[in-house]
Protein backbone atom coordinates (compact mmCIF):
# COMPACT_ATOMS: atom_id res chain seq x y z
CA UNK A 1 0.00 0.00 0.00
CA UNK A 2 2.64 2.30 0.80
CA UNK A 3 4.49 1.48 -2.65
CA UNK A 4 1.00 2.28 -4.32
CA UNK A 5 1.11 5.46 -2.38
CA UNK A 6 4.16 6.13 -3.43
CA UNK A 7 4.05 5.62 -7.04
CA UNK A 8 0.41 7.24 -7.14
CA UNK A 9 2.14 10.79 -5.60
CA UNK A 10 5.09 10.47 -7.95
CA UNK A 11 2.78 10.46 -10.99
CA UNK A 12 0.68 13.25 -9.61
CA UNK A 13 3.86 15.04 -9.05
CA UNK A 14 5.03 14.09 -12.77
CA UNK A 15 1.44 14.92 -13.96
CA UNK A 16 2.04 18.76 -11.95
CA UNK A 17 5.17 19.07 -13.59
CA UNK A 18 3.74 18.47 -16.86
CA UNK A 19 0.56 20.50 -16.99
CA UNK A 20 1.63 23.22 -14.78
CA UNK A 21 4.94 23.67 -15.06
CA UNK A 22 5.51 23.53 -10.93
CA UNK A 23 6.57 20.87 -8.35
CA UNK A 24 3.68 20.52 -5.75
CA UNK A 25 5.66 22.14 -3.26
CA UNK A 26 6.54 24.77 -5.45
CA UNK A 27 2.59 25.00 -6.21
CA UNK A 28 1.55 25.05 -2.33
CA UNK A 29 3.87 28.39 -1.88
CA UNK A 30 1.89 29.92 -5.32
CA UNK A 31 -1.45 29.48 -3.53
CA UNK A 32 -0.35 30.64 -0.46
CA UNK A 33 -1.07 29.45 3.00
CA UNK A 34 -5.16 29.06 4.30
CA UNK A 35 -5.74 28.52 0.80
CA UNK A 36 -7.90 25.59 0.18
CA UNK A 37 -7.09 23.51 -2.86
CA UNK A 38 -10.54 21.55 -3.00
CA UNK A 39 -11.86 18.04 -3.82
CA UNK A 40 -10.01 16.01 -6.60
CA UNK A 41 -13.72 16.01 -8.13
CA UNK A 42 -13.72 20.18 -7.85
CA UNK A 43 -10.28 20.73 -9.84
CA UNK A 44 -10.82 17.90 -12.11
CA UNK A 45 -13.73 19.56 -13.20
CA UNK A 46 -11.95 23.20 -13.42
CA UNK A 47 -9.24 21.95 -15.08
CA UNK A 48 -11.38 20.34 -17.89
CA UNK A 49 -12.86 23.69 -18.02
CA UNK A 50 -9.32 25.72 -18.51
CA UNK A 51 -8.28 23.31 -20.69
CA UNK A 52 -11.38 23.57 -23.00
CA UNK A 53 -10.68 27.33 -22.71
CA UNK A 54 -6.95 27.04 -23.91
CA UNK A 55 -8.34 24.84 -26.88
CA UNK A 56 -11.06 27.22 -27.79
CA UNK A 57 -8.06 30.03 -28.42
CA UNK A 58 -6.77 28.23 -31.46
CA UNK A 59 -3.34 26.96 -32.20
CA UNK A 60 -0.27 29.05 -31.38
CA UNK A 61 1.12 31.25 -33.67
CA UNK A 62 4.52 31.52 -33.59
CA UNK A 63 4.82 34.80 -36.27
CA UNK A 64 2.61 36.90 -33.44
CA UNK A 65 5.16 38.35 -32.46
CA UNK A 66 6.47 39.61 -36.01
CA UNK A 67 3.12 40.30 -37.18
CA UNK A 68 2.55 42.61 -33.62
CA UNK A 69 5.45 44.27 -34.50
CA UNK A 70 4.26 44.91 -38.19
CA UNK A 71 0.99 46.08 -36.87
CA UNK A 72 2.52 48.64 -34.61
CA UNK A 73 4.98 49.94 -37.39
CA UNK A 74 1.68 50.46 -39.26
CA UNK A 75 -0.26 51.68 -36.65
CA UNK A 76 2.67 54.34 -36.50
CA UNK A 77 2.56 55.23 -39.76
CA UNK A 78 -1.06 55.70 -39.76
CA UNK A 79 -0.82 57.70 -36.68
CA UNK A 80 1.88 60.27 -38.66
CA UNK A 81 -0.86 60.22 -41.68
CA UNK A 82 -3.21 61.40 -39.69
CA UNK A 83 -1.49 64.68 -37.70
CA UNK A 84 -0.05 64.95 -41.36
CA UNK A 85 -3.87 65.43 -42.39
CA UNK A 86 -4.78 67.18 -39.47
CA UNK A 87 -2.12 69.83 -39.94
CA UNK A 88 -3.42 70.45 -43.49
CA UNK A 89 -7.37 70.62 -42.28
CA UNK A 90 -5.84 73.03 -39.85
CA UNK A 91 -4.19 74.79 -43.08
CA UNK A 92 -6.91 74.99 -45.06
CA UNK A 93 -9.12 76.14 -42.91
CA UNK A 94 -6.92 78.92 -41.98
CA UNK A 95 -6.96 79.68 -45.62
CA UNK A 96 -10.06 79.68 -46.19
CA UNK A 97 -10.94 82.00 -43.03
CA UNK A 98 -7.79 84.55 -44.45
CA UNK A 99 -9.71 84.28 -48.00
CA UNK A 100 -13.27 84.85 -46.45
CA UNK A 101 -11.86 87.81 -44.40
CA UNK A 102 -10.11 89.57 -47.58
CA UNK A 103 -13.56 88.58 -49.56
CA UNK A 104 -15.86 90.51 -46.64
CA UNK A 105 -13.11 93.69 -47.06
CA UNK A 106 -13.19 93.52 -50.82
CA UNK A 107 -16.57 92.70 -51.49
CA UNK A 108 -17.80 95.58 -48.80
CA UNK A 109 -15.25 98.18 -50.64
CA UNK A 110 -17.16 97.08 -54.17
CA UNK A 111 -20.49 97.66 -52.67
CA UNK A 112 -19.98 100.95 -51.24
CA UNK A 113 -18.21 102.19 -54.99
CA UNK A 114 -21.06 100.57 -56.45
CA UNK A 115 -24.00 102.13 -54.50
CA UNK A 116 -22.53 105.26 -54.64
CA UNK A 117 -22.43 105.20 -58.64
CA UNK A 118 -25.80 103.87 -58.82
CA UNK A 119 -27.01 106.44 -56.73
CA UNK A 120 -25.86 109.55 -58.60
CA UNK A 121 -26.92 107.53 -62.00
CA UNK A 122 -30.40 106.79 -60.52
CA UNK A 123 -30.80 110.81 -59.71
CA UNK A 124 -29.44 112.13 -62.83
CA UNK A 125 -31.75 109.37 -64.79
CA UNK A 126 -34.93 109.43 -62.57
CA UNK A 127 -34.48 112.54 -60.74
CA UNK A 128 -34.96 110.83 -57.54
CA UNK A 129 -33.07 109.04 -55.37
CA UNK A 130 -31.85 105.10 -54.58
CA UNK A 131 -29.89 102.81 -53.00
CA UNK A 132 -28.37 99.11 -52.83
CA UNK A 133 -28.64 97.21 -49.32
CA UNK A 134 -27.54 94.06 -47.93
CA UNK A 135 -29.84 91.79 -46.32
CA UNK A 136 -30.28 88.55 -44.68
CA UNK A 137 -27.86 88.62 -42.38
CA UNK A 138 -24.45 90.41 -41.08
CA UNK A 139 -21.92 88.07 -43.36
CA UNK A 140 -21.81 89.87 -47.06
CA UNK A 141 -20.64 86.88 -48.34
CA UNK A 142 -23.90 85.23 -47.41
CA UNK A 143 -26.31 88.25 -47.65
CA UNK A 144 -28.71 88.90 -50.47
CA UNK A 145 -28.78 92.73 -52.68
CA UNK A 146 -32.06 94.67 -52.15
CA UNK A 147 -32.81 97.35 -54.28
CA UNK A 148 -34.79 100.67 -53.00
CA UNK A 149 -35.77 103.02 -55.69
CA UNK A 150 -37.73 106.33 -54.80
CA UNK A 151 -38.44 107.74 -58.73
CA UNK A 152 -39.19 111.86 -58.65
CA UNK A 153 -42.45 112.03 -56.75
CA UNK A 154 -42.75 108.73 -55.26
CA UNK A 155 -42.07 107.12 -52.07
CA UNK A 156 -38.84 104.25 -51.03
CA UNK A 157 -40.20 101.51 -52.28
CA UNK A 158 -38.75 98.01 -53.24
CA UNK A 159 -37.73 97.40 -56.82
CA UNK A 160 -40.93 94.88 -57.68
CA UNK A 161 -43.15 97.57 -56.90
CA UNK A 162 -42.07 100.00 -59.87
CA UNK A 163 -43.38 100.14 -63.37
CA UNK A 164 -41.44 98.33 -66.34
CA UNK A 165 -39.90 101.53 -67.23
CA UNK A 166 -38.75 102.77 -64.03
CA UNK A 167 -37.46 98.81 -63.46
CA UNK A 168 -35.76 99.31 -67.01
CA UNK A 169 -34.21 102.23 -66.10
CA UNK A 170 -32.99 101.24 -62.57
CA UNK A 171 -31.29 98.05 -63.85
CA UNK A 172 -29.58 100.38 -66.28
CA UNK A 173 -28.37 102.32 -63.53
CA UNK A 174 -27.09 99.79 -62.00
CA UNK A 175 -25.57 98.25 -65.06
CA UNK A 176 -23.82 101.22 -65.80
CA UNK A 177 -21.99 101.56 -61.98
CA UNK A 178 -20.98 97.92 -62.46
CA UNK A 179 -19.24 99.48 -65.26
CA UNK A 180 -17.75 102.51 -63.71
CA UNK A 181 -16.63 100.14 -60.72
CA UNK A 182 -14.85 97.76 -63.15
CA UNK A 183 -14.80 99.29 -66.48
CA UNK A 184 -15.09 96.89 -69.72
CA UNK A 185 -14.20 97.13 -73.52
CA UNK A 186 -17.22 96.27 -74.70
CA UNK A 187 -21.14 96.36 -73.78
CA UNK A 188 -24.20 94.52 -75.25
CA UNK A 189 -27.23 95.82 -74.57
CA UNK A 190 -30.62 93.80 -75.82
CA UNK A 191 -33.76 95.67 -75.96
CA UNK A 192 -33.32 98.05 -72.89
CA UNK A 193 -35.49 100.77 -73.76
CA UNK A 194 -38.08 98.49 -75.14
CA UNK A 195 -40.16 99.86 -72.29
CA UNK A 196 -38.94 103.40 -72.05
CA UNK A 197 -41.10 106.37 -73.33
CA UNK A 198 -39.03 108.92 -75.00
CA UNK A 199 -38.09 111.30 -72.48
CA UNK A 200 -36.16 108.38 -71.00
CA UNK A 201 -35.07 107.20 -74.10
CA UNK A 202 -33.00 110.34 -74.40
CA UNK A 203 -31.74 110.69 -70.99
CA UNK A 204 -30.72 107.05 -72.01
CA UNK A 205 -28.87 107.77 -75.26
CA UNK A 206 -27.49 110.91 -73.56
CA UNK A 207 -25.81 108.35 -70.77
CA UNK A 208 -24.79 106.34 -73.43
CA UNK A 209 -22.96 109.23 -75.31
CA UNK A 210 -21.16 110.15 -71.69
CA UNK A 211 -19.99 106.91 -71.40
CA UNK A 212 -18.43 106.00 -75.22
CA UNK A 213 -17.32 109.91 -75.74
CA UNK A 214 -13.84 108.80 -74.32
CA UNK A 215 -13.76 105.85 -76.43
CA UNK A 216 -12.58 103.23 -74.01
CA UNK A 217 -16.31 101.67 -74.07
CA UNK A 218 -17.65 100.47 -77.36
CA UNK A 219 -21.19 99.70 -76.89
CA UNK A 220 -23.47 97.06 -79.35
CA UNK A 221 -26.85 97.89 -78.62
CA UNK A 222 -29.59 95.83 -80.37
CA UNK A 223 -32.79 97.71 -80.80
CA UNK A 224 -35.85 98.80 -82.38
CA UNK A 225 -36.32 102.30 -81.05
CA UNK A 226 -36.48 104.88 -82.89
CA UNK A 227 -35.19 107.87 -81.13
CA UNK A 228 -31.82 105.19 -80.34
CA UNK A 229 -31.40 104.23 -83.51
CA UNK A 230 -30.71 108.01 -85.02
CA UNK A 231 -28.30 108.33 -81.62
CA UNK A 232 -25.96 105.42 -83.21
CA UNK A 233 -22.74 106.05 -84.67
CA UNK A 234 -23.02 103.32 -87.30
CA UNK A 235 -26.22 101.02 -87.59
CA UNK A 236 -26.47 97.53 -88.79
CA UNK A 237 -29.49 95.82 -90.02
CA UNK A 238 -31.46 93.82 -92.48
CA UNK A 239 -33.92 94.53 -95.28
CA UNK A 240 -35.06 92.57 -97.83
CA UNK A 241 -35.11 94.02 -101.16
CA UNK A 242 -36.71 91.79 -103.30
CA UNK A 243 -39.79 89.42 -101.86
CA UNK A 244 -37.89 86.32 -100.32
CA UNK A 245 -34.14 88.37 -100.38
CA UNK A 246 -32.76 89.62 -97.07
CA UNK A 247 -29.45 91.47 -97.06
CA UNK A 248 -27.43 93.00 -94.63
CA UNK A 249 -27.16 96.71 -94.32
CA UNK A 250 -24.53 98.65 -92.75
CA UNK A 251 -25.30 102.68 -92.27
CA UNK A 252 -22.47 105.01 -91.25
CA UNK A 253 -24.45 107.89 -89.72
CA UNK A 254 -22.37 110.78 -89.51
CA UNK A 255 -21.54 109.89 -93.15
CA UNK A 256 -25.03 109.93 -94.00
CA UNK A 257 -25.45 113.31 -92.44
CA UNK A 258 -22.83 115.30 -94.28
CA UNK A 259 -23.90 113.81 -97.66
CA UNK A 260 -27.34 114.52 -96.62
CA UNK A 261 -26.22 118.02 -95.65
CA UNK A 262 -24.45 118.00 -98.70
CA UNK A 263 -27.58 117.00 -101.20
CA UNK A 264 -29.65 120.20 -98.99
CA UNK A 265 -27.53 122.56 -99.62
CA UNK A 266 -26.92 121.92 -103.63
Amino acid sequence: AVERARQAADEIERRSGERLQLAPEALAAALGEGERLGTAEELERSWRRLAQERDGMGAVNLRAESEAGEIERRLAAMIAERADLEAAIARLRHGIAELDREGRQRLKAAFEEIDGHFQRLFTRLFGGHARLKLSAGDDPLEAGLEIEASPSGKRLQALSLLSGGEQALTAIALTFALFLTNPSPLCVLDEVDASLDDANVERFCDLLDEFARPGRIRFLIITHHRMTMARMDRLFGVTMGEAGVSQLVSVDMARAERLYARRETS
